[in-house]
């Protein structure tokens, strides 16, 4: 039996692989509330996808998928924390608007190209600005784990992988060689 690669699989599940211009370019905000019906239907598609995605993938770091990464150039992304029964986030023209000085490295995935996985330095806390689908701008602070898989998903929506946030010299390590034990990410308290 021939084994489908990480990424092969992501793709047949209407996963945008890298190498597309979409995940290189800044996704387009929406004008809300005037765009609440776009906004809506963008959100229910990443909430589909993420549906299937972990049909065939577990994430015990939790997971996120940003708009461009199924193909839809606009500025939203769902966040689905790791926490056993958390609510999904979802981000509408997020911005980061404050970073903390303190961060850390850990490794990161990408659902655009699963066969790596790289080491990537986060701030420990961000302050996000997201837009309601009434218009309203709500203002949230995410920390640890929860503010890289947030970080991590902006990213996309302004164009960018993990890969460029990655110090110079280090290079994605092959999922082969990733040995994940599975358990969220490590803070110390």
């Amino acid at each position: 039996m021939t084994q489908v690669r990480p990424s092969e699989q992501m793709r047949n599940l209407g996963v945008v692989q890298h190498g597309a211009p979409i995940l290189t370019e800044p996704a387009r905000p929406f004008d809300l509330p005037a765009e609440r019906d776009a906004a809506e239907q963008a959100v229910d598609a990443l909430f589909a996808s993420m549906e299937r995605i972990a049909q065939v993938h577990p994430f015990a770091k939790g997971m996120g998928i940003a708009a461009p990464q199924i193909g839809i150039g606009r500025a939203a992304a769902v966040v689905q924390p790791p926490a056993e029964g958390a609510g999904a986030i979802v981000l509408l023209n997020p911005r980061i608007t404050d970073v903390s000085d303190d961060t850390d490295e850990h490794y990161e995935g990408c659902l655009s190209f699963f066969d790596v996985r790289g080491m990537v330095p986060r701030p420990l806390r961000i302050t996000v600005e997201t837009t309601t689908l009434d218009g309203t701008t709500v203002t949230t602070v995410y920390e640890q784990g929860l503010a890289r898989l947030v970080a991590h998903e902006i990213d996309h929506l302004d164009g960018l992988l993990y890969l460029s946030r990655m110090r110079p010299g280090v290079d994605p390590l092959p999922v082969e060689e990733y040995r994940q034990t599975g358990l969220s990410w490590a803070y110390e308290q």
